[in-house]
């Protein structure tokens, strides 16, 4: 019997989740397994992994051949790496202890470096949310502006220039006043006047 390490989907649709599983290849994806490793959760980023190593490294020293993604997994664990130290060990090449510390150091670096990405995401992100509400803000001053331009345009509209009927019965009204000064002088004045000088 051909035995896998291989994924298993679970999960809805659009968001998928996946068991790492040892099964028989003749089995279909999603059926029957004999034991379950782990878990891969893609959705997120980083993705998140949960494997159990020790158990994986038994799986492999029995002979079970892991798929391509299996094996990127595995590879990303640890597990791999784990599985060699043990065949090392087993060859007399170098001793549990050595194992034990090489693994450790490799441990301890890929945790590192997960953080360090961590990290990163989440600086990309927070520049990503700022530069978003930077454009937004200029949008609503933009927005801002335009609507104060057109309500000073309303209202140049309804005060605007006078017209020249306005101006035509602004000068009638100047020109009723120095009609009503002429008429307003004594019509005998000029007799008055004449009367004055024949008596001189």
């Amino acid at each position: 019997m051909a035995v896998r390490i291989r994924l298993q989907r679970h999960g809805r649709k659009a968001r998928p989740f996946y068991w790492v599983v040892v099964a028989d290849s003749r089995v279909k994806r999603d059926g029957r397994f004999l034991d379950k490793l782990g878990t891969y959760d893609p959705t997120t980023n980083p993705a998140q992994i949960e494997l159990n190593v020790d158990n994986t490294v038994k799986w492999l020293k029995n002979g079970a051949q892991p798929s391509d993604t299996a094996r990127r997994i595995l590879s990303y664990k640890g597990a791999l790496l784990k599985w060699h130290l043990s065949i090392g060990i087993d060859k007399g090449a170098i001793t549990q202890e050595q194992a034990d510390s090489k693994f450790e150091a490799w441990s301890l670096e890929k945790s590192t470096k997960i953080k360090d990405k961590k990290q990163e995401i989440s600086k990309s992100k927070e520049k990503e949310t700022t530069k978003r509400l930077e454009e937004e803000k200029k949008i609503s001053e933009n927005r801002v502006k335009i609507v104060e331009e057109s309500e000073v345009a309303k209202e140049e509209e309804v005060s605007g220039p006078p017209t020249q009927n306005t101006e035509v019965v602004e000068a009638k009204k100047e020109s009723v006043p120095k009609k009503a000064e002429a008429d307003s002088t004594p019509k005998g004045s000029d007799t008055i006047e004449k009367k004055s000088e024949d008596i001189s």
